[in-house]
């Protein structure tokens, strides 16, 4: 080794040096791991080191988005500080920051894991109840160990009440807004009449974030990457809410418009969130194994389990205020009036006892 080929993290370790200049280092490789399209976009590179280890560089491309990566990396040093025991090694370690033509870009150990995404986008994975429950119970039990670890005071489940209000103020002439919040009234109630632990908070735990591994024959959650829109302290409901929400969104991927879903009867791609539908309003397997994943997360954060339609729809509301790309929210906010429009009275606490319930 010479002193052109030293460790990278030696390199890191001084004060933010030009990205173009560790790229251009001998022994450092540069693989583009994932863009954005969303207005204020991160792009991510992962860095291999002949010489050492590899690293993870989150790299901003507009002064708001510098604002988020320099958020995410203050959260992660507070979540080790916690003191989060073997989670620890599922979280990214910030190293440093790189400069990236003015703006920080935040570096951080590369996690192993193969993304969950590989599984989910594989032959038919979505349509084989086992694999898709494997899919659950793996990111229901990582869930469950960062919200006990991190359990804080209780306070009222405000999230729908909260989310309505964002989209009140994002989509002001929305022509729907005034019937949306009088149909979601009832259930923003029944939520906030119960309280969870404030506990950390992805604030995007979608099946595009996890990593995942087989250990001692059972898929577990080895890694969870992109913690940009965390906290510290929030309504654990929304980590819950916006996995089943994500990974119901998308079962129609591979699938052309107005064709059956395989494996699961009855259901058809017949227009946008279909199969989130289908987990709000349908019956089957997939139906009711999204049902037990929420179920038993609410009555394990305190929750009647008897909310859980209310807990997907304050989730749906949570993406249509938060999504950072506006047609993406745009679309969740037209589904949630969709589906506001068939709440009544026989849901809510009346809903049903759940079956097929998977830990969370």
């Amino acid at each position: 080794m010479t002193a052109d080929t030293v460790r990278l993290a030696a390199v890191l370790a001084r004060q933010r040096p030009p990205l173009a200049e560790v790229l251009a280092r001998p022994g450092t490789r540069a693989v583009l791991l994932a863009g954005s399209k969303d207005p204020n976009a991160k792009v991510t590179v992962v860095l291999l080191d002949d010489y050492g280890p590899a690293f993870v560089v989150k790299v901003p491309t507009t002064d708001v988005a510098a604002q988020v990566v320099q958020s995410e990396g203050d959260l992660l040093e507070a979540l080790r500080e916690l003191g989060i025991g073997k989670l620890a090694t599922s979280i990214p370690q910030p190293v440093g920051y790189l400069d990236a033509e003015g703006l920080p870009a935040l570096v951080t150990n590369a996690l192993a894991g193969t993304p969950m995404t590989v599984r989910y986008h594989s032959w038919r994975h979505t349509a084989r109840r086992r694999r898709v429950r494997a899919d659950f119970t793996a990111a229901g039990a990582w869930l469950a160990d960062l919200q006990t670890r991190t359990a804080g005071r209780r306070a009222p489940v405000t999230l729908l009440r909260d989310s309505l209000e964002r989209i009140r103020a994002r989509f002001p002439g929305h022509q729907n807004l005034r019937h949306l919040r009088r149909h979601l009234a009832g259930p923003a109630d029944l939520l906030a009449r119960n309280a969870t632990p404030r506990t950390a908070v992805h604030g995007d735990y979608w099946y595009g974030n996890l990593l995942v591994a087989r250990q001692r024959r059972t898929q577990r959650v080895v890694g969870v990457v992109d913690w940009e829109a965390g906290a510290l302290f929030g309504e654990p409901l929304r980590d819950v809410a916006r996995f089943a929400v994500s990974y119901s969104l998308y079962l129609d991927r591979h699938v052309r418009p107005g064709h059956r879903i395989p494996g699961h009867r009855g259901l058809r791609a017949d227009g946008w969130g279909a199969g989130l539908t289908h987990a709000v309003h349908g019956e089957g397997w997939y139906a009711a194994l999204v049902r037990g994943y929420v179920t038993a997360a609410a009555e394990r954060l305190g929750v009647p389990g008897g909310l859980w339609r209310e807990i997907l729809l304050a989730g749906i509301a949570d993406v249509a205020a938060t999504a950072d790309h506006p047609d993406f929210a745009t679309s969740h906010l037209d589904l949630l009036i969709r589906l506001a429009d068939r709440y009544g009275p026989s849901h809510g606490t009346l809903s049903g006892q759940p079956h097929g319930q998977v830990p969370a």
